[in-house]
């Protein structure tokens, strides 16, 4: 199975070409943070190269800038091609599927724009049932072991 998916940052603004046969493609670099710090050092991060067709192109484009986080899914592909000076390079680049914003993408002001506030709880407007004369003429047992 080749599936990979990566949560960056953006390196470079993309920018959208349309091939020969009006195809509109996007390639761009993202940073990925390294979860794993050593102690003294800082954050260190891999850049992966990615590549995005038609309509997927196109939003990334119009929403993504450089700096912006980005969610990407899709599979990896190798290619070799020959350089302009004759060598032969070998890339892997991520083929995209899915695009998507961050869950924790922030506003100017740092506040976040995703997040889930939960419904304010309101009192019940009746009162509660009153229990039955069964259950109160019970006697009450304080010796319960529990």
């Amino acid at each position: 199975m080749n599936k990979v998916i990566l949560t960056g940052r953006m390196v470079a603004e993309p920018e959208l070409k349309t091939t020969t046969s009006g195809i509109e493609t996007t390639t761009f670099r993202i940073a990925v943070n390294r979860d794993y710090v050593k102690q003294g050092e800082e954050r260190k991060a891999d850049f992966f190269d990615v590549v995005v067709w038609r309509q997927k192109a196109v939003f990334v484009c119009k929403y993504f800038h450089k700096g912006d986080g980005i969610n990407v899914s899709g599979q990896l592909q190798s290619r070799t091609y020959q350089a302009k000076d004759g060598s032969n390079r070998y890339v892997v680049e991520v083929i995209v599927d899915n695009v998507e914003f961050p869950l924790s993408r922030k506003s100017d002001n740092n506040t976040a724009q995703n997040t889930y506030t939960p419904p304010i709880q309101t009192p019940p407007t009746t009162a509660p049932p009153v229990p039955s004369a069964d259950f109160q003429d019970m006697p009450v047992d304080d010796d319960l072991p529990f």
